[in-house]
This record gives structure tokens, sequence and C-alpha cells, in this order.
């Protein structure tokens, strides 16, 4: 299963899609609606399924967030 997203791609950091609440969605709320770059990505597959997860650099800033692809929407450039 190939990658929804490509290095250089522009996107929104979103709330998680069908994720109960955990501390791990604490650390993106800072930047939610906030949009970036991906910079880079990488892929796990624990079982049958692969999981992606993307690092993305906040608009013009140094600051880079991780998320997983349900953090993430495509924007149109």
């Amino acid at each position: 299963m190939p990658s929804g997203y490509k290095k250089g791609q522009l996107v929104t950091i979103v709330p998680p899609k069908d994720r109960s609440v955990s501390p791990r969605d604490a650390d993106i709320e800072p930047y939610i609606g906030h949009s970036g770059r991906i910079i880079d990505y990488h892929w796990i597959q624990p079982g049958k399924e692969i999981f992606y997860i993307y690092t993305v650099r906040i608009g013009n800033s140094k600051k880079e967030v991780v998320v997983h692809e349900d953090e993430i929407e495509a924007l149109i450039e």
C-alpha cells in the first residue's frame, strides 16, 4: 500500500479520526489547524496493516511535528 502523501506536499494538521483521547493526542493539539510541508515519512507494519508516520515542518518555522496519516489533510496548492 503506497503512502497517502509525498515529501514536499502541503498539509494541514487535523484532529485524529476514530481514535479515543490519549496522551499522544495532546502532543499535536497546539498545531491543529496549522499548515506545513511533509519533509519525511516512515512506515511500520506491526501485522498485516501498514501505518505511515509523517514529519511535517510547520509554516516557515523550524518546528517539526510527527503525525499519523489520519492527523493530516492535503491542501491544494
